[in-house]
């Protein structure tokens, strides 16, 4: 299967790094003009140098701005009004016992990572449906349909983002304009290569034996084992935004080496 996206354009939220910057990395190298964003000028500048390493002749474009706020998002939507894919990819975790967790924790929480998106969706989603032709995707998490109790609010953030994403789909029903969540598993990105770097170092474990550890103590169910890599996400991810993809749309696809026990 050949993806082309040329011609596509595509905003990608919290692209710096992780998942996002390599979903920004295969949407390029599929053609499409692709919009790095990140909370700083300096950060977007490294990943669109990244993305350049790999793809020198990619299309591409940057912006700076906190899209966890309203006022972030609206700048990003006068920067660039129009765009065919949207991937909201921005999301913070940390794990903290429940009781620790403040009001301030679970509304910084819930803007981040589900109104981020929805700020941008309800915006972009009009000009695609207009235009009778659109990809919206929602960067979820396995930890969505199995809470972990140890970061009970970032569960909850992705079990809503798992809800705007049907919902917008039944919305956008017969527009041409498809709607899906992706359900990482575990995955070695930036900020779990981070935390588990910070156990290592305090612990005097080697960092593998700290990502199998976690694997067999909190995620025993995985089929694969080990922590999925940023690439095999953003594979899914690019598909999702590709022609062929086209009846998929109001699903929850599954990119979690098999940790959710469960056949649909």
């Amino acid at each position: 299967m050949h993806i082309n996206l040329s011609g596509r354009s595509a905003i990608v939220s919290g692209s710096t790094a992780g998942i996002g910057l390599a979903i920004a990395v295969g949407l390029a190298g599929s053609g499409a003009h692709v919009v790095v964003t990140g909370r700083t000028q300096a950060r977007v500048d490294e990943a669109l140098a990244s993305i350049r390493a790999r793809h020198p002749r990619a299309s591409l474009a940057g912006h700076a701005g906190d899209l966890g706020t309203a006022q972030g998002a609206a700048e990003l939507i006068v920067a660039f009004p129009e765009t065919d894919i949207l991937v909201n990819n921005l999301g913070i975790f940390e794990p903290k016992a429940f009781a620790e967790i403040t009001d301030a924790d679970w509304m910084h929480f819930f803007e981040v990572n589900v109104m981020s998106g929805v700020r941008l969706a309800r915006h972009y989603a009009q000009g695609m449906k207009k235009r009778g032709w659109g990809r919206i995707q929602f960067i979820s998490s396995e930890s969505g349909v199995q809470i972990p109790a140890e970061m009970i609010h970032y569960g909850v953030t992705k079990t809503a983002q798992l809800a705007v994403s049907r919902g917008l789909a039944e919305d956008l029903a017969g527009t041409g304009v498809t709607v899906n969540s992706l359900l990482p598993g575990p995955t070695r990105s930036e900020g779990v290569g981070d935390f588990f770097g910070k156990i290592a170092s305090e612990t005097g474990v080697p960092l593998a034996d700290v990502e199998r550890d976690f694997i067999a103590t909190h995620r025993p169910s995985s089929l694969i084992k080990r922590l999925a890599t940023v690439d095999e996400v953003a594979a899914m991810s690019v598909y999702l935004a590709s022609e062929q993809a086209s009846a998929t749309t109001g699903a929850a696809v599954r990119v979690d080496g098999g940790v959710v026990r469960s056949i649909v």
